[in-house]
């Protein structure tokens, strides 16, 4: 199911500003240049669907995605206007980073992002753990949104079997 948030009650959370400067994560705007880094890291652990969107949303101008980087590797990205114009998504955080609220750092960046372009509302496409959204950012469920703007999406199969397109 999607998720609305009102984009213009947002503000920079100092105390998770905090949290990432004490774990040691930078998040920023991702650079062109780090395109084939960002997808090559994205592929095994999200998918080739995900290395798309992310794709398309490091190639807007300015990028509409975001990464976040510890001892200089990346451990999460987020991004915005991907698949559709106004919707936050893709997202995603190593596993072995969970935890540590580099999540709700990239969202709050990113959305605050959509904000500042402009937009006063933006959807979570497919939002996967609600009641986090609801929390962090005060996102409401979309009623009848689903399967939303990803009905009849072409899946990548491989010989592996495995679908790699999320």
């Amino acid at each position: 199911m999607d998720m609305l948030v009102k984009l213009y009650e947002l503000s920079p959370d100092p105390k998770v500003a905090a949290r990432m400067e004490a774990e040691g994560v930078t998040i920023r705007r991702v650079l062109a240049p780090e395109l084939k880094s960002l997808t090559d890291w994205l592929v095994p652990r999200f998918g080739h669907g995900w290395a798309s969107e992310a794709t398309v949303a490091v190639t807007r101008s300015p990028p509409t995605c975001f990464i976040a980087i510890k001892d200089g590797e990346l451990v999460g990205f987020a991004c915005h206007d991907a698949t559709a114009k106004g919707f936050f998504g893709p997202t995603g955080v190593d596993e072995a980073a969970r935890g540590k609220g580099i999540g709700h750092a990239l969202l709050l960046a990113t959305l605050l992002d959509m904000r500042d372009q402009g937009y006063g509302y933006g959807i979570i496409g497919g939002a996967g753990p609600m009641g986090f959204y609801r929390t962090a950012v005060g996102a409401i469920p979309i009623e009848g949104s689903i399967p939303g703007i990803y009905k009849g999406m072409l899946r990548t199969a491989v010989p592996d079997g495995v679908d790699h397109s999320d």
